[in-house]
Protein backbone atom coordinates (compact mmCIF):
# COMPACT_ATOMS: atom_id res chain seq x y z
CA UNK A 1 0.00 0.00 0.00
CA UNK A 2 2.87 2.57 0.85
CA UNK A 3 4.35 2.32 -2.43
CA UNK A 4 1.57 2.71 -4.49
CA UNK A 5 -0.03 5.67 -2.33
CA UNK A 6 3.70 6.90 -2.84
CA UNK A 7 3.38 6.18 -6.37
CA UNK A 8 -0.12 8.05 -6.76
CA UNK A 9 1.26 11.51 -4.88
CA UNK A 10 4.14 11.28 -7.56
CA UNK A 11 2.44 11.29 -10.88
CA UNK A 12 0.13 13.93 -9.03
CA UNK A 13 2.95 16.34 -8.41
CA UNK A 14 4.81 15.44 -11.97
CA UNK A 15 1.62 15.90 -13.71
CA UNK A 16 0.99 19.07 -11.64
CA UNK A 17 -2.75 17.30 -11.72
CA UNK A 18 -4.58 16.84 -8.14
CA UNK A 19 -5.93 13.78 -6.45
CA UNK A 20 -8.54 12.62 -3.99
CA UNK A 21 -7.12 12.57 -0.25
CA UNK A 22 -6.04 8.49 -0.79
CA UNK A 23 -4.06 8.29 2.13
CA UNK A 24 -6.76 9.19 4.77
CA UNK A 25 -9.16 7.28 2.22
CA UNK A 26 -6.45 4.18 2.87
CA UNK A 27 -7.10 4.67 6.95
CA UNK A 28 -3.55 5.10 7.87
CA UNK A 29 -2.77 7.18 10.77
CA UNK A 30 0.50 9.22 11.21
CA UNK A 31 3.23 6.48 11.36
CA UNK A 32 1.86 5.17 8.13
CA UNK A 33 1.64 8.61 6.64
CA UNK A 34 5.37 9.51 7.17
CA UNK A 35 6.21 5.78 5.89
CA UNK A 36 4.59 7.08 2.54
CA UNK A 37 6.44 10.23 2.65
CA UNK A 38 9.90 8.89 2.51
CA UNK A 39 8.87 6.62 0.45
CA UNK A 40 7.57 9.69 -1.81
CA UNK A 41 10.66 11.29 -1.48
CA UNK A 42 12.69 8.32 -2.07
CA UNK A 43 11.37 8.32 -6.01
CA UNK A 44 12.79 11.82 -6.11
CA UNK A 45 16.47 10.40 -5.27
CA UNK A 46 16.19 8.00 -7.33
CA UNK A 47 15.55 10.32 -10.13
CA UNK A 48 18.75 12.22 -9.27
CA UNK A 49 17.70 14.64 -6.70
CA UNK A 50 19.39 14.93 -3.16
CA UNK A 51 18.11 15.33 -0.01
CA UNK A 52 19.27 19.34 1.52
CA UNK A 53 17.09 19.88 4.25
CA UNK A 54 14.15 19.59 6.11
CA UNK A 55 10.88 21.60 6.43
CA UNK A 56 8.29 22.36 9.83
CA UNK A 57 4.96 22.68 8.76
CA UNK A 58 1.71 24.04 10.88
CA UNK A 59 3.47 25.81 13.07
CA UNK A 60 1.11 28.88 13.39
CA UNK A 61 -2.29 29.02 14.65
CA UNK A 62 -3.12 31.59 10.89
CA UNK A 63 -1.41 27.98 9.06
CA UNK A 64 -3.39 25.84 11.35
CA UNK A 65 -6.26 27.64 10.94
CA UNK A 66 -5.98 27.83 7.30
CA UNK A 67 -6.09 23.78 6.47
CA UNK A 68 -7.57 22.78 9.55
CA UNK A 69 -5.04 20.71 10.87
CA UNK A 70 -3.41 21.28 14.54
CA UNK A 71 -0.13 19.28 14.59
CA UNK A 72 3.03 20.02 14.00
CA UNK A 73 4.72 18.52 10.80
CA UNK A 74 7.71 17.71 8.95
CA UNK A 75 8.76 17.03 5.82
CA UNK A 76 12.50 16.84 3.40
CA UNK A 77 13.79 19.06 1.42
CA UNK A 78 15.65 18.32 -2.08
CA UNK A 79 17.88 20.25 -4.22
CA UNK A 80 15.19 20.54 -7.19
CA UNK A 81 13.12 22.22 -4.76
CA UNK A 82 15.52 25.30 -4.61
CA UNK A 83 14.85 28.72 -6.26
CA UNK A 84 17.86 31.48 -6.23
CA UNK A 85 16.82 34.71 -4.47
CA UNK A 86 15.18 36.96 -7.55
CA UNK A 87 14.73 33.40 -9.23
CA UNK A 88 11.73 32.25 -11.03
CA UNK A 89 9.02 29.91 -9.92
CA UNK A 90 7.30 27.81 -12.88
CA UNK A 91 3.14 28.05 -11.74
CA UNK A 92 2.61 25.68 -14.66
CA UNK A 93 4.33 23.04 -13.23
CA UNK A 94 2.11 23.11 -10.09
CA UNK A 95 -1.19 22.78 -8.97
CA UNK A 96 -2.27 25.62 -7.12
CA UNK A 97 0.34 26.90 -4.90
CA UNK A 98 0.36 28.96 -2.45
CA UNK A 99 3.60 31.17 -0.63
CA UNK A 100 4.57 31.99 2.55
CA UNK A 101 7.00 33.85 4.48
CA UNK A 102 9.70 31.71 6.74
CA UNK A 103 12.18 31.86 8.88
CA UNK A 104 15.04 29.24 7.30
CA UNK A 105 18.53 27.88 9.65
CA UNK A 106 21.36 26.83 8.51
CA UNK A 107 22.58 23.69 10.16
CA UNK A 108 25.37 21.81 11.38
CA UNK A 109 25.80 17.91 11.92
CA UNK A 110 24.69 17.89 15.21
CA UNK A 111 21.06 20.14 14.05
CA UNK A 112 22.30 23.25 15.27
CA UNK A 113 21.71 26.25 13.58
CA UNK A 114 25.17 28.40 12.58
CA UNK A 115 23.00 31.14 10.68
CA UNK A 116 19.67 32.51 9.81
CA UNK A 117 17.72 33.98 6.92
CA UNK A 118 14.66 35.01 5.22
CA UNK A 119 12.76 32.95 3.19
CA UNK A 120 9.62 32.23 1.05
CA UNK A 121 8.32 28.51 0.93
CA UNK A 122 6.04 27.63 -2.00
CA UNK A 123 3.73 25.13 -0.85
CA UNK A 124 1.13 23.11 -3.38
CA UNK A 125 -1.08 20.26 -1.97
CA UNK A 126 -1.45 17.11 -4.88
CA UNK A 127 -4.79 16.87 -3.13
CA UNK A 128 -7.95 18.54 -4.69
CA UNK A 129 -9.13 21.93 -3.31
CA UNK A 130 -6.21 22.14 -0.80
CA UNK A 131 -8.20 19.93 1.85
CA UNK A 132 -6.57 16.79 3.49
CA UNK A 133 -5.77 15.58 7.12
CA UNK A 134 -2.89 15.50 8.50
CA UNK A 135 -2.40 12.06 7.41
CA UNK A 136 -2.52 13.21 4.21
CA UNK A 137 -0.16 16.22 3.79
CA UNK A 138 1.85 14.19 6.05
CA UNK A 139 2.25 11.50 3.39
CA UNK A 140 2.08 14.84 0.66
CA UNK A 141 5.72 15.81 1.96
CA UNK A 142 4.22 18.63 4.29
CA UNK A 143 3.14 20.12 0.90
CA UNK A 144 6.51 20.92 -0.09
CA UNK A 145 6.93 22.06 -3.96
CA UNK A 146 10.03 25.16 -3.62
CA UNK A 147 11.80 27.54 -1.52
CA UNK A 148 14.08 30.66 -1.33
CA UNK A 149 16.65 31.39 0.72
CA UNK A 150 17.99 35.27 1.40
CA UNK A 151 21.49 36.34 2.60
CA UNK A 152 22.46 34.06 5.79
CA UNK A 153 23.22 36.05 8.74
CA UNK A 154 24.76 35.24 12.03
CA UNK A 155 22.17 34.37 15.03
CA UNK A 156 20.77 37.40 16.69
CA UNK A 157 20.12 37.45 20.09
CA UNK A 158 16.47 37.78 19.51
CA UNK A 159 14.38 36.08 16.90
CA UNK A 160 11.10 35.62 18.76
CA UNK A 161 9.24 38.75 18.02
CA UNK A 162 10.93 39.97 14.50
CA UNK A 163 8.12 41.50 12.33
CA UNK A 164 7.57 39.69 8.93
CA UNK A 165 5.62 41.26 5.89
CA UNK A 166 4.84 39.70 2.95
CA UNK A 167 4.52 41.88 -0.41
CA UNK A 168 3.35 40.60 -3.85
CA UNK A 169 3.73 43.11 -6.52
CA UNK A 170 4.61 45.70 -4.18
CA UNK A 171 1.78 45.52 -1.85
CA UNK A 172 1.71 43.92 1.44
CA UNK A 173 -1.01 41.02 1.43
CA UNK A 174 0.33 39.84 5.33
CA UNK A 175 1.84 41.07 7.96
CA UNK A 176 2.72 38.83 11.17
CA UNK A 177 5.51 38.30 13.10
CA UNK A 178 8.19 35.26 13.87
CA UNK A 179 6.41 34.77 17.31
CA UNK A 180 3.50 33.09 15.18
CA UNK A 181 6.72 30.22 14.36
CA UNK A 182 6.20 27.85 17.96
CA UNK A 183 6.28 31.32 19.68
CA UNK A 184 10.00 31.35 18.48
CA UNK A 185 11.65 30.14 15.39
CA UNK A 186 14.28 28.91 17.46
CA UNK A 187 12.19 26.36 18.82
CA UNK A 188 11.91 24.48 15.65
CA UNK A 189 15.56 23.30 16.00
CA UNK A 190 14.33 20.89 18.93
CA UNK A 191 11.13 20.57 17.06
CA UNK A 192 12.55 19.12 13.58
CA UNK A 193 15.18 16.55 15.80
CA UNK A 194 12.12 15.45 17.55
CA UNK A 195 10.16 14.91 15.29
CA UNK A 196 12.09 14.22 11.99
CA UNK A 197 14.10 11.55 14.53
CA UNK A 198 17.47 12.20 12.48
CA UNK A 199 20.48 13.84 12.77
CA UNK A 200 21.17 16.51 9.81
CA UNK A 201 24.66 16.81 7.51
CA UNK A 202 26.34 20.00 7.55
CA UNK A 203 24.88 22.10 5.51
CA UNK A 204 21.27 21.34 5.55
CA UNK A 205 18.51 24.05 5.45
CA UNK A 206 15.29 24.02 8.18
CA UNK A 207 12.60 26.14 7.15
CA UNK A 208 10.93 26.64 10.49
CA UNK A 209 7.58 27.61 9.67
CA UNK A 210 5.72 30.14 8.37
CA UNK A 211 4.85 33.52 10.03
CA UNK A 212 1.54 34.64 8.15
CA UNK A 213 -1.28 32.59 6.35
CA UNK A 214 -0.11 32.09 2.70
CA UNK A 215 -1.01 33.75 -0.49
CA UNK A 216 -1.93 32.20 -3.37
CA UNK A 217 1.25 32.58 -6.07
CA UNK A 218 0.06 33.51 -9.48
CA UNK A 219 1.34 33.91 -12.97
CA UNK A 220 3.15 37.24 -12.96
CA UNK A 221 3.49 38.08 -9.61
CA UNK A 222 6.53 39.11 -7.89
CA UNK A 223 6.42 38.29 -4.38
CA UNK A 224 9.31 39.33 -1.48
CA UNK A 225 9.33 38.63 1.87
CA UNK A 226 10.83 41.19 4.71
CA UNK A 227 11.82 39.82 8.26
CA UNK A 228 13.02 42.81 10.22
CA UNK A 229 16.28 42.16 11.16
CA UNK A 230 17.17 39.69 8.77
CA UNK A 231 16.27 41.28 5.51
CA UNK A 232 14.72 40.44 2.67
CA UNK A 233 14.07 37.69 0.08
CA UNK A 234 11.83 37.46 -3.06
CA UNK A 235 10.73 35.57 -6.21
CA UNK A 236 8.91 36.04 -9.18
CA UNK A 237 6.05 33.74 -10.75
CA UNK A 238 6.00 32.36 -14.39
Amino acid sequence: MTGDLAERLDAAARDATAIPQVVSAAGLDADGAYAVQEALVARRLGRGERLVGLKLGLTSRAKMAQVGVDEVIWGRLTDAMAVPDGGTVDTSALIHPRIEPEVAFLLDADGNATAVAPALEVIDSRYADFTFSLADVVADNASAAAYTIGSWKPLPDGLDNLGVLLEVDGRVAQVGSTAAILGDPRRALGAARRLAGAPAEAGWVLLAGAATAAVSLVKGAHVRAVVEGLGTVAVRAS
